[in-house]
């Protein structure tokens, strides 16, 4: 177990089994150093958080989903490095897309539920550059998606 697994149990994380592909795109890709993970959705077991941010989804709501999104994330990292999150060198961008009603505006706000994750697992290698954009939707009706650029060793 390394240094990050042992991170994930002291804050009592469980990473998902990483979500497939649900059109013609891949997981991941490697170029380099940098490796670009594929957005996620804030899908989990249960089916996950669907809906518009300000039309029935709060922004706890959005938070919410947006750590879901972090979590696959963590997972597809997790698969990119064989299994070993310690290979993850840095956090380098997040790319966040939130659900929105025309007039939701704490979009940022939003997508610091899956960044404030990501300090909480890597600290300062955690810390990272990043978009939050609202849309009119999302694929399957999802809440929020988030993608990530990540530096591995």
């Amino acid at each position: 177990m390394g240094r990050i697994d042992d991170r994930l149990a002291q804050l009592g994380v469980t990473l998902p089994t990483p979500p497939a592909p649900v059109a013609a795109y891949v997981p991941f890709v490697q170029a380099g150093k940098l490796v670009h993970i594929s957005g996620q959705v804030s899908v989990d077991a249960s089916g996950g958080i669907k809906g518009k941010l300000g039309a029935g989804v709060t922004l706890g709501q959005g938070q919410a989903a947006a750590r879901l999104c972090g979590l696959n994330l963590l997972a597809q990292m997790k698969a990119a490095c064989g299994g070993d999150l310690d290979r993850v060198a840095r956090i380098v961008k997040l790319g966040g897309f939130v659900n929105v009603a025309p007039d939701f505006d704490p979009i940022p706000q939003v997508i610091n539920g899956c960044s404030e994750l990501m300090v909480d697992v890597f600290g300062d290698l955690g810390r990272h550059a990043r978009s939050a954009v609202g849309v009119a939707n999302l694929p399957l009706g999802f809440a929020v998606e988030v993608d990530a650029v990540i530096e591995v060793t």
